[in-house]
């Protein structure tokens, strides 16, 4: 299974996935919700979500989205970091220090967990869950 899943649960979104996938999903999983406790998990589009929040744009548009999500795909793994400080997006910020890993604005994505250092990764998601989200 990959990608966006038709599930209802974080649970149930892990169990869908096979190995090695659904061992390295959940390894993130428990570092996530051991690093940031207060960020709640929960299926957001088809993905596992980590604090669910409701961002007002000054346009008067109202988005619902976490502050951290996490996506089995074909390729590879997805951690979206929706959260930026004054130097701009947080996982570009990471870039030199997860050289495995392919970054964006505000994706990492990776083979396999292994590819990761846990340390740097359990930092970054500390930085997000205290940084302003992506507006």
């Amino acid at each position: 299974m990959k990608g966006q899943l038709k599930v209802e649960t974080p649970e149930a979104y892990l169990d869908a996935l096979n190995e090695p996938r659904k061992s390295d999903l959940t390894a993130i999983d428990t570092l996530i919700r051991r690093t940031v406790p207060k960020l709640s998990p929960c299926i957001y589009s088809g993905m596992l979500g980590y604090g669910m929040e409701t961002l007002t744009y000054a346009s008067g548009r109202v988005v619902h989205c976490p502050r951290i999500a996490l996506a089995s795909n074909k390729q590879y793994i997805s951690l979206y970091i929706l959260a930026c400080n004054d130097d701009g997006y947080l996982a570009e910020q990471y870039r030199d220090k997860l050289p495995k890993a392919s970054i964006g604005k505000s994706c990492v994505r990776f083979k396999q967990w292994s590819d990761l250092d846990a340390k740097i990764v359990e930092r970054l998601i500390k930085a997000a869950s205290k940084s302003r989200p992506i507006a």
